[in-house]
């Protein structure tokens, strides 16, 4: 959150006609440095760190193409977003953020050249850059002026995002894992009422969800290019919040899913798929419902993509904003605590509530990385409170081996006129000869911290594979999760229906709320084909599992990856064929008035509020039942539960 929501407030009294428009935060005039200890500098990693695109996740992990652990050790080279402040002659430094215009293109090619760049991020311990860019961005034609590139005179002429391809181009061949981020729909500075509140804001999810399979398409055979960043800091505009599950033009959940499956399927199957929490919800008054949701809606609600292992999760953390705090003073600020304000101990609980239960609770379905892609703070902070707050965040990232992305990478400390000004967050600051300070040099207060941060390595070498688990939803569409089901087209018009990744079987149902458990499994056979099934056609004579309910059974040698409903009734089975024989028999698992699932829940709560029925690890599901009686509910009733066979 670089921009402050206290401006929501003021909108919402400003459309009432009370307030009249007030400017947004200007940042703090630059103030010495508070003096430091000598520390010592980050060691730099070696200038070809060993890594082997492409990158996919191992439960809690991120791990390259060999298993080996790739903690992100990022940092945000902004700039490409926009740096306008909304108002005012865009030509005019003034008018932009922290008195530095970007040009549209990453920040600090007009100072330093790329070569010196990069070299200064190797030595911060970086290995990855997250980098921003806009919608807009990707459809300007004029050239970038000249003095935007001043220090990089083969990139005029060009472009924003020709810009754009040349710094992916130098990163990726310097050894560093790029991931793209969409940070705003129009170029200028975010995070307030800016117009770049939704990933939609101005446009339709389809359109927006078009623009990210242009750009993966663009970089798909940079293996280096390894992530997509789905949408920066989805927040409340002046009118409505975003969501997460509802079903609507506003639902979070439901759009990361459609566009994360989009990449996959259609532009780079390679990818991560990164997906933000929410960043904002509700008006920031005392007495309203207001807050940061960020993470706690995936404990109840997760996303299960196309391609398996390549979700990571994501939340920012800022010390001058909280759980219910928007971070604003003055208008739009209410009586809660900010995260300077906790204890270490208050902060820890809450940063696990908000986002690190994702990755610490293994074994479950909404089990993921999670990268806190922004955090940080300025040289110039003297206050007591925000430094205790940095210390105990990156200590916190530490013992829990977190991965990380420091805001903002690169910033001026110098004004266009050579005077000081420019960013103090940067870690990387230039003045207009180009030359360097910040983190780098011991003066700096954040220098120590941060090497603590960057220079421990945290978990190395391989990652075992683990079994992994994955929900299904048909709450307002299909889920269709299966690229060899898809391809097939549709196997039961009009019905919702929910399937199982590919490298995987289904596991359990709900009873009447349409979700569905997966579990990774290399039982399926090569060969493309399924069965519907939607009688007892399979059902063999003396095999009445389930007396007095509809069962639908899957053939002999094949097993359920999928399910369709029609309203709460079950419409159909969806079977696979398997590798190899499978063993006949079987108990039946009732789950129709209460749950049913082995010990120990593997995978999680996967239907909150609902009855649950889920086969054992070592069993395969071979068929549903239900019933239609009067006064009964036609939700799956039950499961065929099956030994698989010996490994």
């Amino acid at each position: 959150m670089k921009s402050l929501i206290r401006a929501l407030c003021g909108a919402l009294l400003l459309l009432a006609g009370v307030l009249p428009a007030v400017a947004g935060p200007t940042p703090a005039a630059a103030a010495p440095a508070a003096p430091a200890a000598p520390v010592t500098p980050v060691t730099p990693a070696s200038p070809a760190e060993t890594w082997t695109p492409p990158l996919s996740t191992r439960g809690r992990y991120i791990v390259d193409a060999r298993g080996n652990r790739f903690r992100l050790r990022s940092g945000n080279w902004d700039g490409a977003q926009g740096s306008w402040n909304g108002s005012g002659d865009r030509n005019d430094p003034a008018t932009h953020h922290a008195g530095q215009n970007s040009g549209g293109i990453p920040i600090g090619l007009d100072r330093v050249p790329l070569p010196t760049l990069l070299a200064d991020f190797r030595a911060l311990g970086l290995n990855s850059i997250r980098l921003p860019f806009s919608n807009e961005m990707l459809r300007a034609t004029a050239p970038v002026p000249d003095a935007a590139v001043a220090a990089n005179p083969a990139l005029r002429g060009r472009t924003p995002l020709q810009v754009y391809d040349a710094v992916v181009a130098a990163l990726t061949d310097a050894g560093f894992a790029v991931i793209l981020n969409n940070h705003t729909v129009t170029t200028r500075w975010c995070c307030g009422l800016d117009g770049n509140e939704r990933w939609n804001s101005g446009r339709t999810t389809a359109q927006w969800a078009d623009d990210w399979v242009f750009l993966a398409r663009r970089y798909r055979d940079n293996p280096r290019v390894v992530g997509a960043d789905l949408y920066n800091e989805v927040r409340r505009d002046v009118l409505d919040d975003p969501n997460w599950g509802l079903g609507d033009n506003h639902d979070w959940q439901a759009a990361a899913q459609e566009a994360g499956d989009r990449i996959l399927a259609e532009a780079n199957p390679n990818l991560l798929i990164v997906v933000e929490g929410i960043n904002w919800t509700g008006i920031p008054l005392d007495g309203l419902p207001h807050g940061r949701p960020a993470l706690t809606p995936v404990r109840t609600l997760s996303h299960t993509l196309v391609v398996s292992n390549k979700l990571v999760y994501s939340a920012h953390f800022y010390g001058y904003t909280g759980p219910r705090h928007s971070g604003a003073t003055g208008i739009g600020e209410t009586h809660d605590l900010r995260y300077q304000d906790m204890s270490r101990a208050q902060l820890e609980q809450t940063l696990y509530d908000q986002a690190f239960y994702v990755s610490a609770e293994t074994g479950t379905h909404f089990t993921a990385p999670v990268w806190v892609s922004e955090f940080g703070i300025g040289a110039d902070e003297t206050g007591a409170l925000p430094r205790a707050w940095f210390q105990n965040l990156t200590g916190y990232l530490n013992a829990v081996d977190a991965d990380f992305a420091y805001w903002p990478l690169v910033g001026w400390s110098t004004t266009a006129q050579g005077a000081p000004g420019g960013d103090s967050w940067a870690m990387l600051r230039y003045d207009s000869a180009g030359r360097r300070s910040g983190v780098l040099d011991a003066a700096d207060w954040r220098t120590q911290p941060w090497t603590a941060l960057a220079g421990t390595a945290g978990r190395t070498g391989q990652i075992p594979v683990t079994p992994a688990w994955y929900q299904l939803t048909t709450d307002h569409r299909d889920h269709n999760a299966s690229l060899r089901t898809r391809a097939a087209g549709d196997w039961d018009s009009g019905a919702r229906k929910a399937v199982c990744p590919d490298g995987s079987r289904l596991a359990g149902l709900g009873h009447t709320a349409g979700r569905g458990l997966c579990g990774t499994s290399d039982l399926r056979a090569s060969t493309d084909g399924h069965t519907v099934v939607r009688d007892e056609a399979y059902v063999p004579q003396g095999g009445d599992w389930a007396t007095g309910y509809t069962k639908l059974q899957c053939p002999a040698g094949q097993f359920l990856i999928g399910y369709s409903l029609r309203g709460e009734r079950v419409s159909a089975a969806l079977c696979a064929p398997s590798r190899t024989a499978l063993a006949a028999g079987g108990r039946t698992l009732w789950f129709d008035r209460g749950d049913n699932r082995p010990p120990g829940a593997p995978g999680g709560e996967y239907a909150y509020g609902d009855y649950k029925g889920q086969c054992l690890p070592s069993e395969y599901a071979a068929g549903i039942a239900f019933t239609t009686r009067a006064a009964s509910r036609p939700g799956p009733a039950a499961l065929l539960c099956r030994p698989l066979p010996p490994a």
